[in-house]
């Protein structure tokens, strides 16, 4: 047998290792950022795209929530910017606006598994601005109510209203039956967000003029926050909110409150913190104001009053090198099956509408009521500064409760501090004119 020589050993690792090199170089690398739990679930499903694609290594960092937002502007400030990243969908303006998102339009037009259906129509809004496409359905959320069947029972209800006075009514049935100590709804004294679903739901703009003034003293929102703060007023509502409630879901257990209004994260969470109650609890579309003359509401609650557009959207950074390369990520990830695998993975809700109807979600119980309440959605306003105008909405809101300021000031001073925040908005509108 011939022994191999010292110099032909060497001489084949070397060939070796060149190989080796060179394949590594043919490889693109992107890099994805990822918040929360998404960051750590999606890299089962990142495994699965790279062995499809071996031309291509996706590195996935996780980020908290807490920090997303701030980390995002850093890197953009700094031109360290992923090619790939998550963004909660009223960020997207913001970025936008920053010039830091790519256009979606060439790939989104040549693209046969997507169209007009494939999304949820309020959330798909939400990635549009001007008329152009920013970035792709991820998950969605939305709000609804959860309740305790068995407190609407005892007070004389089997079903959920469908109307604003109905519910009403269900309210004082349900605090007359749980008597003084206890609640109809639980409602934190300083939220934004149902006093501006009921808002949206009257047909109020939020804002006026291309969205350069507040338009809170618009009638239509003071009806909607008026029938808010009731709850309040009326002793259907804690007005001490969150500071009697150090826990939500043993308070709902403990029957505190009957119904709270959330987000589809809250199914998961009540199926493990109320272990041996699931049928003791329920989750129904948000009601609509009586008539037909709500925004997306049916005559008696024929169809969900509406309710946010939330969730996350992918996008990809406009000074990416690998543009091509980051959307067949986005791709893969809002595809049918592997929305499917994200859903078992999070328990966040398919963007996709087909990838519900797959997995059965448009019919299971509790998640049947947010399959109806995602068909009647609405984006907030599509601009940078909403975000700081979605936290005074509930300074003032608070205030209200709290009774330290009126309504006519509260709206009065929301307006005011809302059109100091898009002074510069109007300026730059009235320049490009």
């Amino acid at each position: 047998m011939i022994q191999p020589t010292i110099r032909s050993i060497c001489f084949a690792l070397l060939i070796l290792l060149c190989g080796c090199d060179g394949e590594i170089k043919d490889k693109v690398t992107i890099d994805f950022w990822a918040f929360g739990r998404e960051g750590e679930a999606v890299q089962e499903l990142v495994r699965d795209f790279e062995a499809e694609h071996p031309h291509i290594r996706v590195r996935v960092q996780q980020i908290p929530w807490s920090a997303a937002h701030e980390k995002l502007l850093t890197a953009y400030a700094g031109d360290a910017m992923p090619d790939l990243f998550q963004l909660g969908n009223t960020w997207l303006p913001e970025f936008v606006a920053l010039g830091a998102v790519a256009e979606f339009g060439p790939w989104v037009r040549d693209d046969p598994d997507i169209d007009d259906d494939t999304f949820f129509a309020g959330v798909a809004a939400t990635n549009v601005i001007d008329g152009v496409v920013y970035g792709l359905p991820w998950y969605v959320d939305t709000r609804l109510v959860f309740y305790r069947s068995d407190m609407l029972e005892k007070a004389g209800f089997k079903t959920f209203p469908g109307t604003w006075s109905a519910w009403r009514e269900v309210m004082e049935r349900v605090k007359e039956s749980v008597g003084p100590d206890k609640y109809a709804i639980f409602l934190p004294v300083e939220d934004w967000t149902i006093p501006t679903i009921l808002a949206m739901q009257q047909g109020a703009s939020l804002l006026a003029d291309e969205d350069r003034y507040g338009a809170f003293d618009d009638p239509r929102f003071r009806e909607a926050f008026d029938f808010y703060l009731g709850l309040f007023r009326d002793g259907l509502a804690p007005s001490s909110g969150g500071s009697q409630v150090a826990n939500l879901y043993q308070e709902f257990s403990n029957g505190y409150f009957a119904m709270f209004v959330s987000g589809p994260w809250n199914i998961g969470e009540l199926k493990h913190r109320l272990p041996g109650k699931e049928h003791l609890w329920a989750t129904a579309p948000m009601p609509a104001p009586d008539g037909a003359a709500a925004k997306g509401g049916g005559v008696d609650g024929a169809t969900p009053g509406v309710s946010l557009a939330g969730g996350a959207s992918l996008a990809i950074h406009d000074g990416s090198e690998h543009k091509d390369e980051a959307w067949l990520l986005i791709r893969y990830l809002s595809g049918t099956e592997q929305q499917e695998r994200f859903h078992h993975l999070t328990g966040n809700l398919p963007a996709r509408k087909d990838s519900w109807i797959a997995s059965g979600l448009d019919k299971e119980p509790r998640t049947r009521a947010f399959w109806r309440q995602l068909q009647q959605m609405a984006p907030t306003p599509p601009i940078p500064e909403w975000e700081r105008i979605a936290r005074t909405i509930g300074r003032y809101t608070e205030a209200t409760v709290r009774n330290t300021m009126t309504v006519d000031e509260a709206l009065a001073s929301l307006d005011e501090d809302v059109d100091r925040m898009l002074e510069k908005r109007r300026w730059l509108l009235a320049r490009d004119q």
